[in-house]
């Protein structure tokens, strides 16, 4: 999931009019997401460096690939002897079949849909400017980043039973029971996923289209085509090895769908993130979770596989053009009501859920009241399994906290690492982007297997959901860092040498000052990944030490309206912090930089 060749210069100071975030490449000759910068001499790597640089690969092999091994051991010889029983079982019933087949089936219903949908938007984005374009283009982002849970709480606000839109429309028509009926279908699995990866279609496509040369299409108009000969013949063939990357993306974050169809598919629905789920919690079928995991790995590591090579075979040269020759306000009436049916579209699409999630968890039985922030303090079961709400922010946090620290760490040592040019660092640069594509509870229960024994018997400790949230937020501080280490000029830190600084000192400051806001960007997203990661910590997590997520879901599966409000209450806060995080993030990155 690299990015494709630049159309910026080397230096720092010259980079893209528009970068694209999520570290995508875009196809042929897309826009950069980073900037390599002058690749001049360094100075050769010392002992002490070459330590410092195994650390994250340490990491990477021991909290990534040996779980990875251990569903592999657990799924062809679970007593130690070679024993394929749970692949037996996969074959032996129509059950994981027809498992295996919602799976595929709704992650290419909902991929269609999305490209469908977020092909206008990209578009209005490209190709015009208007008020307020920067903030929505920062809002539209939100969604992506954004916790299942709160996702699904959202949803549930705005047409659940008693959500806004259901009670309006009792209200408005007079009905005692609620005419919409969209939780626990497909319809809403469909909904939910597209109001996830909206986002990617409108980025990846759009940043593409916006540096596209217009005069292609001019030039076909010219000789006779029609505004939609001319987009067919001459556009959409350039578009496609971006629509295609954008489509992947979308299919692979679909096929790895785990909250969404959780919480709001009902028990009618399961993926295979949800059946390796109930396989290993409820009936604690280990082979067959690992057989399940093990088709999960494969099948996402294909995708992941054919992706990057769809990107080497696409990349061929075009004449881009910065995106102030390409846009323009939109002039005719025409193109003014298409720019705004569109926003409408995606205000409608991305931040109804939002709004409905934070008006409803202000609305009681009694009327407009915080009652349910304040239930969030009290804790009404007295078990020792459960503590009061705001104990699993006060987790959420320590967790986070914990995150964010042993990320920046790693995540510099990897980023300064992959900066130095050279095959190892060429090798190395797909391996750190592996976690994304792997499911989140593939992940957790990998470390269910290789972390309840020697010799790294983890279980019990503390440190496992840190370890857990590093592994998933490492690869957003790598690829936000990467860049800027990249672009650092080679001249200033041996300038900063030849006056006799030390090596420390030269990286206190030179590249401390250079990168201190690409740190900043990155301990955000570690941040707030690891505050509504789910999927790994639904299968690791203590019961005495829940987090936000966690709480959000129990609430969400006991009865009573107060269980439910505090779940509205703690979703909102999750999801307002998730929002400031990304909206700090478009602050603070250098302009548009950034491979995410």
């Amino acid at each position: 999931m690299s990015s494709g060749p630049g159309v910026a210069g080397p230096e720092l100071k010259l980079r893209p009019e528009r970068a694209k975030p999520f570290g995508l490449r875009l196809g042929p000759g897309g826009a950069s997401l980073f900037q390599r910068g002058l690749e001049g001499s360094r100075p050769r790597p010392t002992a002490y460096h070459l330590l410092l640089w195994l650390l994250p690969v340490i990491f990477l092999a021991l909290f990534y690939f040996y779980p990875l091994v251990a569903i592999l051991r657990q799924a062809l010889a679970p007593e130690g002897v070679l024993d394929p029983e749970g692949l037996r079982k996969l074959v032996s019933t129509d059950l994981y079949a027809r498992t295996f087949g919602f799976t595929l089936g709704q992650a290419m219903l909902s991929t269609l849909v999305t490209v469908l949908l977020g092909l206008p938007g990209a578009y209005i984005f490209a190709r015009y400017d208007f008020p307020g374009k920067a903030l929505l283009r920062a809002l539209t982002t939100v969604p992506f980043v954004l916790p299942t849970l709160v996702v699904a709480a959202a949803f549930t606000a705005l047409i659940g039973p008693r959500g806004l839109l259901n009670l309006a429309l009792m209200d408005l028509l007079h009905l005692d029971t609620p005419p919409i009926h969209l939780l626990n279908t497909f319809t809403i699995i469909i909904i939910a996923h597209v109001f996830y990866n909206y986002t990617l279609v409108l980025r990846i496509v759009g940043g593409f289209w916006a540096h596209l040369d217009p005069r292609l299409e001019e030039a076909a108009r010219v000789l006779g085509a029609d505004r939609r000969r001319a987009f067919w013949n001459v556009t959409l063939p350039l578009l496609m090895p971006a629509v295609l990357a954008a489509a992947l993306l979308v299919f692979i974050f679909d096929f790895t769908s785990f909250g969404v169809v959780l919480v709001l598919g009902g028990p009618r629905f399961a993926t295979l993130e949800v059946e390796i789920y109930r396989q290993t919690v409820d009936l604690f079928n280990l082979p067959l979770a690992a057989a399940l995991a093990l088709v999960q790995i494969i099948f996402t590591f294909t995708l992941m596989a054919f992706y990057t090579r769809l990107q080497a075979r696409a990349a061929v040269p075009l004449e881009l053009r910065p995106e102030r020759l390409t846009r323009h306000r939109p002039a005719t009436f025409r193109a003014r009501l298409f720019v705004a049916a569109n926003l409408a579209l995606m205000l409608a699409l991305l931040l109804a859920p939002l709004v409905a999630l934070l008006a409803q968890s202000l609305i009681t039985s009694r009327g407009a009241s915080i009652a349910y922030y304040r239930e969030l303090f009290v804790n009404r079961s007295g078990s020792v399994f459960f503590v009061p709400p705001v104990e699993a922010i006060r987790n959420s946090l320590l967790v986070a906290a914990a995150t964010v620290l042993l990320a920046l760490i790693l995540g510099w040592l990897a980023a300064d690492l992959l900066a130095r040019p050279g095959r190892l660092s060429a090798w190395l640069d797909p391996v750190f982007l592996l976690p994304l594509g792997t499911s989140a509870v593939t992940l957790g229960f990998g470390y269910i297997l290789a972390l309840d024994r020697p010799p790294l018997n983890l279980r019990a400790s503390p440190w496992l959901l840190p370890l857990a949230h590093t592994l998933v937020a490492l690869p957003f501080v790598v690829r936000s860092l990467l860049p800027v280490l990249r672009g650092i000029q080679p001249h200033l830190r041996e300038a900063a040498a030849v006056l006799g600084a030390a090596p420390l000192r030269v990286w206190r400051e030179v590249d401390l000052p250079i990168v201190a806001r690409a740190l900043l960007v990155g301990a955000v997203f570690a941040f707030t990944v690891s505050l509504g990661e789910f999927g790994a910590t639904a299968l690791i997590v203590r019961p005495q030490f829940p987090t936000m997520p966690v709480a959000i879901y129990r609430f969400l599966g006991q009865p009573g309206e107060l269980n439910y409000g505090q779940a509205l209450a703690m979703s909102a806060v999750l999801g307002l912090v998730t929002a400031a995080g990304i909206l700090a993030i478009e602050r603070f990155r250098y302009g548009d930089i950034g491979e995410f």
